[in-house]
């Protein structure tokens, strides 16, 4: 009924559940399900199993289903971009910068707000690379992505390791299902991070063909 309200009715998820305590002042909310409905107003109020959050929160629900990470549901996967399957023409691909093996796309990227940069470093020793700012905004360093299908044999049976290139083996960054922390400083569960610096842009121009930019 809370979501019937939010969605015809263009509410909040707090004052649905608000309307609906007046008229069932009874009713309770579990955490979970008061969790499925937040996210469904971050959606607008639509099933978008294509959106970011919903990916990301479908990657939290894991851990939780598959505690030993034995297998893991195709549907957890991204299509291989090696594989012909077009993307959307205008999505980025993101390219192994030493070997040039195509790895993902943009649409995979999981993007986080923002953290607190530095400040969430202060029990740690830094060094002055470590806390490169630009005005009062840590940058992201890496990529997190959902799973891709050339990743499922270094997710499966471990709790986090290292993620390298299918073709060259080149170190591209890590995974950890447990979570890890963005050099912006926001936490970020599960965490498959891969390094910026690892990888090139490429993206398709009409009557220009591939063009490819270092990040």
């Amino acid at each position: 009924m809370t979501a019937f309200m939010m969605k015809t009715d263009q509410l909040t998820f707090e004052k649905a559940y608000e309307n609906l305590r007046t008229v069932q002042p009874e009713a309770k909310m579990i955490e979970e399900f008061e969790r499925q409905l937040k996210l469904y107003q971050a959606m607008g109020c639509e099933v978008d199993t294509s959106s970011a959050i919903y990916k990301q929160y479908r990657l939290q629900k894991v851990t939780e289903k598959y505690p030993e990470l034995r297998s893991l549901p195709q549907e957890l996967f991204a299509v291989d971009p090696t594989t012909g399957s077009q993307g959307l023409k205008d999505e980025v691909l993101y390219k192994c910068r030493k070997c040039r093996r195509s790895l993902f796309r943009s649409s995979s990227i999981l993007d986080h707000s923002g953290g607190s940069g530095p400040v969430a470093f202060a029990h740690k020793r830094m060094s002055p690379s470590f806390t490169h700012v630009t005005g009062s905004q840590a940058q992201c360093t890496s990529y997190f992505i959902e799973p891709v299908q050339w990743m499922e044999s270094a997710l499966l049976g471990v709790m986090d390791g290292q993620l390298l290139c299918p073709k060259c083996s080149a170190k591209l960054g890590s995974f950890s299902w447990c979570g890890e922390q963005c050099s912006c400083g926001r936490w970020v569960t599960p965490a498959l991070q891969i390094h910026k610096n690892r990888v090139d842009e490429t993206k398709m121009l009409p009557g220009l063909g591939s063009q490819t930019r270092k990040t």
